[in-house]
């Protein structure tokens, strides 16, 4: 299967495309470490697969409108 193929099937099966989707996948993900551990927050956004702090935060802040920090303060 192409990947055009793919990402059109699995945008009409999930109703978003395969990027989007994983995002929210990892940032969810995060979002639970967060909530429930201690580790730092370079080290949660490497173990979802981010590969710099800068554009985790970034992302997690669209995201949660708020900073991984902030979020964190919040949930707890």
């Amino acid at each position: 299967m192409s990947r055009s193929a793919f990402a059109e099937r699995f945008t009409r099966i999930m109703g978003e495309p395969p990027m989007r989707y994983l995002a929210q996948q990892r940032l969810q993900a995060a979002a639970e470490r967060l909530r429930n551990s201690s580790e730092s927050i370079s080290r949660i956004a490497f173990k979802v697969g981010y590969e710099s702090e800068a554009a985790f935060n970034r992302a997690f802040k669209r995201e949660f409108g708020v900073p991984p920090s902030s979020w964190r303060k919040q949930s707890q």
